[in-house]
């Protein structure tokens, strides 16, 4: 993978990275297989819809868990699904997602630092 250039610290600054716990997964209406999320970032962001391929964890195994996520771009479709927020993710050595997550349980809506 090809190094970025180099970005201003504003840049990180602007990108509001919270911390959400999964309370419901289901197929997303796309043609590549792919879940729709609803995330809970607590009282003050509430529920968000995420959309992605990340089919590489069974439904239930997502339920319950918490991941970070950018939730101040603008909204995607994504076929007929919209995604409100961006679920942070890294490719494993076969090239499936895998969840940006704390090591241990923190408050939903915590923003990441």
């Amino acid at each position: 993978m090809t190094l970025k250039p180099t970005a201003d610290f504003a840049h990180f600054e602007a990108l509001d990275i919270r911390v959400g716990r999964i309370v419901k997964v289901e197929d997303a209406a796309t043609k590549k297989p792919t879940y729709k999320m609803t995330i809970d970032f607590g009282a003050e962001i509430g529920t968000k819809i995420s959309c992605g391929a990340y089919k590489s964890y069974p439904k239930e195994n997502l339920l319950g868990q918490q991941v970070l996520a950018i939730v101040n771009f603008a909204p995607r479709k994504m076929g007929p699904e919209v995604s409100e927020v961006l679920v942070l993710g890294v490719p494993n050595e076969t090239g499936e997602t895998i969840y940006v997550t704390p090591q241990r349980p923190v408050v939903p809506g915590v923003a990441l630092f």
